[in-house]
């Protein structure tokens, strides 16, 4: 009788009450939330390789177009370009509407836009499409980060971000295996119609299969106020991330062109070398997301994984200047481990400082940030090539992490790990029914 006096008490104290989904419970919530990273992961794969399809394309570029390095560097930018100006409107689309839609329909919109590039008659016009594709691809990189957050409570959310970041290199590594080989075999419209196909099947995929994160987290009550606002946490770490993913898009844009050009290696090697430090990558990624949680703070992994991504820039760039073929293999290897490992730490740690009213937004200014910084890796990564070499540019590159060492946040900033919303969600992943949890809920 107790029990029942406090739930009716605390119903009447909270002005918004929990609406719940009772068709998920239990077991049934938690392998939910794995197929929803699965999803995820899928989603954010097919949006990458065709993001890095161009960056694949070069030494087809140079070869058989006779584009400059600096011209297909510009080429190979344009789908990071155009995400920059739609990933915070597709994280606000999140925001309002939920995950689903959004990732499925971006998704359908890049395979529309990379079939239409096979159709191109010049380099603009390719150069517009794969703008355009890389725009509504951008669907995935923000709604796919709230799924994550809203389907796991924070001590697994280290591991599960790491999981859903896996994805990059993923699609990275997916790109460097096929796009050389069928560029070789079926010219420019092979790569383009392989990527298009791709993403057209995560779309219809993540359209049946994806499902928006438990109501009984998003809709309670909880903080509205701009988390802009008052701190510097989330500047700080947007600042920190557009840093750091200058080596990683050198490594993912200039890595195959450095070993057949500068190194000696044919195309198909260099290619697996390239896919098989994405896939190190990836385990990487999930690695260090895991040590988040177990250690207890984002900021703390990231700061180790800056100062790691400085040492192995330079390391990279000595096997340049002394021309080691499998040494340098080796050093880029590792470079590509450290270079991409920060992103799910840096996604992890703005989505939990957001909140769920502002997750979207934050992931979308994230992105963008990072994507800004990418769009100009290829034409003035290709200019330093072309001035200095590849060592005295993988060399400059070890500055930016440098820099963003002394900008990386002493603690993590997470109103919300007491928070009801958060309450709620641990108990969602854990198997307990939102409705029998509806008593405590203040």
């Amino acid at each position: 009788m107790s029990h029942f006096v406090d739930g009716m008490q605390n119903q009447h104290m909270d002005p918004t009450p929990v609406k719940t989904d009772h068709s998920i419970t239990g077991a049934s919530t938690t392998m939910a939330a794995w197929l929803m990273l699965t999803l995820g992961v899928a989603a954010q794969a097919a949006g990458t390789l065709v993001v890095s399809t161009p960056a694949y394309l070069i030494p087809y570029l140079l070869s058989e177009r006779g584009l400059s390095l600096a011209d297909a560097g510009m080429l190979a930018a344009a789908p990071t370009l155009g995400m920059v100006f739609t990933l915070v409107a597709w994280g606000a689309a999140a925001d309002r509407f939920g995950e689903r839609w959004v990732i499925a329909g971006g998704l359908a919109g890049t395979a529309l836009f990379m079939l239409l590039a096979v159709s191109a008659t010049d380099t603009v016009g390719l150069g517009a499409m794969l703008g355009l594709a890389g725009a509504a691809s951008a669907s995935s990189n923000a709604a796919t980060g709230r799924v994550v957050v809203g389907w796991f409570p924070r001590p697994r959310r280290g591991l599960a971000m790491g999981i859903r970041q896996m994805s990059q290199p993923l699609g990275v590594a997916a790109a460097a295996l096929t796009v050389p080989m069928m560029a070789a075999h079926h010219g420019l419209s092979g790569p383009l119609v392989l990527s298009g196909i791709t993403a057209s099947v995560v779309a219809v995929a993540c359209a049946v299969g994806i499902r928006n994160p438990p109501r009984a987290m998003q809709n309670i009550t909880v903080s509205r106020h701009n988390p802009y606002k008052g701190s510097t946490f989330l500047w700080r770490i947007h600042a920190v991330s557009m840093l750091l993913v200058a080596p990683q898009f050198t490594l993912s844009i200039f890595g195959l062109v450095w070993l057949t050009s500068a190194l000696g290696w044919a195309a198909t090697p260099a290619g697996t070398v390239i896919a098989l430090a994405q896939f190190l990558g990836a385990l990487g990624r999930i690695a260090v997301g895991h040590l988040s949680d177990r250690t207890g703070s984002r900021v703390t992994v990231l700061r180790w994984v800056a100062f790691s991504c400085v040492v192995v820039m330079l390391l990279l760039a000595l096997t340049g200047w002394q021309e080691w073929a499998l040494p340098g293999a080796l050093a880029l290897t590792l470079a590509t481990v450290v270079s991409v490992a920060d992103n799910g730490l840096a996604f992890t740690s703005v989505a939990e400082a957001a909140g769920p009213r502002w997750s979207g937004r934050a992931l979308g200014i994230q992105n963008t940030g990072q994507f800004i910084t990418a769009s100009a890796v290829g034409p003035v990564v290709g200019s330093l090539v072309g001035l200095l070499g590849y060592p005295a540019a993988f060399a400059l590159a070890a500055l930016t992490p440098l820099i963003a060492l002394p900008l990386i946040p002493a603690r993590d900033l997470c109103p919300g790990t007491d928070s009801t919303a958060t309450r709620v969600s641990e108990q969602i992943a854990g198997g307990d029914h939102p409705g029998r949890q509806r008593s405590r809920v203040q």
